[in-house]
């Protein structure tokens, strides 16, 4: 099986060694870049049924014969357009050439853009095509808004976003690597628990930092689009699309981290207001119809906040409650003895309403139907690099 990325290629073979775990020798193996070369070759000398790579190295281990491909009757190639992404063209082509010419061929992808459809066709004959959903349509479990954000109030606007998930377990894209921890320890001084995830992380600390989103301890992961790729962690309730995606393809994997096995999920994208007929036509090419709304203001996310935590309070009152004992009715009447019921339970409230990682941010409600007819040019750091995202 060819995967694009190690954090994909791990997470596939525990999902096999569990599904086949009552089967007696039917061994899985992977095998990555970043490892150990010679450990990989005594694991496969010992004949795995099942072998999970990323293309370089499986092709690594083809071509010094420890891997031996005469007598595999399946391959898999899973997220097929983001390989050709990352430009593995050249070795999928060796690969598939390595194996037997009787076999079957599984090609598994989000998306199928031209050359995606081409390689189907060289290494597979009558294929049987079969959807999840129907190819090219949105996922409807999926809400789309976009935000108009002024550039420079992008950071202020996310800090305002994740303090409306109240802890659900986000994701927020960015294009650079170098954002990826820019942003992750902006979000942590400002009080959010939050980790980067980009190829410049040596594999073990990716491999720590994916397990900690997965089990809720870390809820917010900033990633590029190839780290994240293939990423399947249950209950992703937001993706926070920071920089907008460069094409409709891109858009389909991000926004499809969320919205997964029947969950809902929220995708939500801030868009400079220069670049709006650009994002309009990404989402049109994914079809995608998203509804336009100003970026939530700090009375606005204040005002949210109150009226959520107004609803529990009325749910808990309202819900059966398990009967009161002796004590507990001669606190309360203690506490209500000589004093405005009203006084007392307004600080009961305010004493059990959850402290906020940090205030919301000032941001500018920009109307949907407002644009900038001109791109604002911008202005540059040392080394001709942009200058950080700007925090308020």
């Amino acid at each position: 099986m060819v995967v694009p990325t190690r954090e994909l290629a791990a997470q596939v073979r525990d999902e096999l060694r569990w599904l086949y775990a009552e089967i007696p020798g039917l061994g899985v193996e992977v095998v990555t870049g970043g490892t150990d070369l010679g450990r990989e070759r005594r694991r496969l000398a010992e004949k795995p049924a099942i072998v999970v790579g990323t293309p370089g190295r499986l092709l690594d281990h083809i071509r010094a014969g420890a891997l031996d491909c005469s007598g595999v009757g399946h391959v898999v190639l899973d997220e097929a357009d983001q390989m050709f992404d990352m430009g593995f063209r050249e070795e999928l082509d060796a690969i598939l050439e390595a194996l037997p010419e009787e076999r079957r061929s599984h090609l598994l992808s989000a998306t199928f853009p031209p050359p995606v459809r081409q390689l189907a066709d060289r290494f597979q004959r009558d294929a049987l095509r079969l959807e999840g959903t129907r190819l090219g349509a949105a996922n409807e479990d999926i809400v789309h808004v976009a935000h108009l954000v002024r550039p420079h109030e992008a950071y202020a606007a996310l800090v305002n976003l994740l303090l409306l998930a109240e802890g659900a377990r986000c994701l927020v894209f960015v294009r650079r690597r170098a954002d990826t921890t820019e942003i992750a320890e902006q979000l942590a001084s400002d009080g959010f628990v939050a980790l980067p995830l980009s190829g410049d992380l040596a594999q073990s600390q990716r491999t720590r930092t994916l397990n900690a989103f997965r089990n809720g301890s870390v809820p917010i992961l900033v990633a590029t689009d190839v780290a994240a790729r293939g990423i399947d962690v249950p209950e992703i309730a937001t993706v926070i699309h920071l920089e907008p995606p460069s094409d409709a393809e891109a858009y389909t994997h991000r926004s499809g981290r969320t919205g997964r096995a029947g969950r809902k999920g929220l995708s939500l994208l801030l868009v400079p207001p220069y670049a709006r007929r650009r994002v309009e036509y990404v989402l049109g090419s994914a079809r995608v119809r998203a509804d336009w709304q100003p970026a939530p203001t700090q009375a606005r996310v204040r005002r949210t906040l109150e009226k959520r935590g107004r609803r529990r309070l009325r749910a808990r009152i309202e819900a059966d409650t398990p009967e009161l004992t002796d004590a507990q009715r001669a606190h309360a009447a203690e506490l209500l003895e000589g004093r405005d019921p009203v006084a007392v339970v307004a600080a009961l409230i305010e004493a059990t309403t959850p402290a906020l990682p940090r205030e919301p941010l000032p941001v500018t409600a920009v109307e949907a139907n407002e644009e900038e007819p001109w791109r604002p040019r911008r202005p540059q750091g040392p080394h001709g690099r942009r200058p950080p995202f700007r925090r308020r």
